[in-house]
C-alpha cells in the first residue's frame, strides 16, 4: 500500500482571487485560517468570480502581520492594502451559490478600488467570526460550518490526479487551477476518491462529495485567459452522474496545524 504525504497546502483568502502558498497553517472550524473570509458581491449581494471576470487570477494576495495586500501581477503600482479588522460595521446579506449568509463590507474605499479594476459595481466583504453558514445537510456529518468557500471547509486532490490529466493534455496544466487546500503525493489517479476517514497531522478529514468543476478551471491563472481545456478532456472520462469530478470535498473535526510532509493516514476507504 502506497504512503501518502501531503505535498501542497493552498490558502485563497478573497475568493477567487489568486491563491497563496504555505509551508504550514492553523485549521479552524471553517476551514483554514483566513481561506476565503472576504469575498466580492455585486449590488444583489451575489459573490463575482473568474467565472464572469477571469482577470481576478492576476490579482495576488500577501499576508502580513496585520494586515493583507492586493496587488496586480503585472502591475506592481496597481495595489491596495487594508487591516484585517477593517470593516464599514454594515451587515449585508450575500449568497454563496444560492445559500443566504452575511458579510461586513471592509471599506468604501477597497470597494471602489476593486469596482474600478472589475469595470463594475462590486463591494469587499468579510465574513463574520460569529457567522454560521451550514455545510449542506446531505453531506455533514456533524452541523459543520463553512466559509465563503463553495460549500465545504477543504478540498483535497492528489498530485497523481492531476498527472493523469496532464498525460492526455497536449499543453499540461498545473493544480492552480483546481485551486484545492490539500495536494498529496502517492498512490494511483483519483485515489481520493476512495478515501472514506483519513488524518493529516493530528487531524481528522472525512471525504463526503466529489468536487464538481464548471468553466473556472479553464482559466489560466497566470495570463487570466480561457480555453476549451482541461474541462474538455476530463469531460471524457470524470463525468459522473453528468456532472465532471475532479478531487474531493472534505470536513473535519477540530483544530490545529497543518503542515507540508504530514502524512495521511486513511483509517477507512469507501466501499
Amino acid at each position: 500500500m502506497s504512503k501518502f504525504f501531503l505535498s501542497e497546502l493552498h490558502i485563497y483568502p478573497i475568493k477567487s482571487l489568486a491563491g497563496i502558498s504555505l509551508t504550514e497553517s492553523l485549521i479552524e472550524e471553517k476551514g483554514l485560517k483566513y481561506d476565503r473570509r472576504w469575498m466580492l458581491i455585486d449590488n444583489e449581494g451575489t459573490f463575482i468570480s473568474q467565472r464572469k471576470y477571469p482577470g481576478l487570477a492576476l490579482l495576488q494576495i500577501s499576508l502580513g502581520e496585520e494586515e493583507m495586500t492586493i496587488t496586480h501581477k503585472n502591475n506592481p503600482l496597481q495595489t491596495i492594502s487594508f487591516s484585517y479588522g477593517t470593516n464599514t460595521g454594515q451587515h449585508i446579506a450575500v449568497s454563496v451559490w444560492g445559500t443566504a449568509c452575511t458579510g461586513i463590507e471592509v471599506s468604501i474605499a477597497v470597494s471602489k478600488w476593486f469596482s474600478e479594476f472589475l469595470k463594475t459595481d462590486a463591494r469587499l466583504v468579510q465574513m463574520p467570526e460569529s457567522e454560521r453558514r451550514f455545510v449542506d445537510p446531505r453531506y455533514a456529518t456533524n452541523n459543520e460550518i463553512v466559509s465563503f468557500a463553495d460549500g465545504y471547509p477543504c478540498l483535497i486532490i492528489s498530485q497523481a490526479s492531476l498527472d493523469g490529466l496532464n498525460d492526455r493534455l497536449n499543453d499540461r496544466v498545473p493544480m492552480d487551477r483546481f485551486r484545492p487546500n490539500f495536494v498529496f503525493t502517492g498512490g494511483e489517479p483519483h485515489i481520493e476518491d476512495n478515501f472514506d476517514t483519513f488524518s493529516i497531522g493530528d487531524l481528522s478529514f472525512k471525504a463526503v462529495k466529489p468536487c464538481s468543476r464548471c468553466v473556472m478551471i479553464t482559466v489560466d491563472q497566470q495570463k487570466a485567459t480561457k480555453s476549451a481545456e482541461p474541462l474538455k478532456t476530463l469531460a471524457g472520462y470524470r463525468t459522473i452522474n453528468k456532472k465532471i469530478m475532479f478531487g474531493q470535498n472534505l470536513v473535519h473535526k477540530g483544530s490545529g496545524t497543518i503542515r507540508v510532509g504530514d502524512q495521511l493516514q486513511v483509517m477507512e476507504w469507501k466501499v
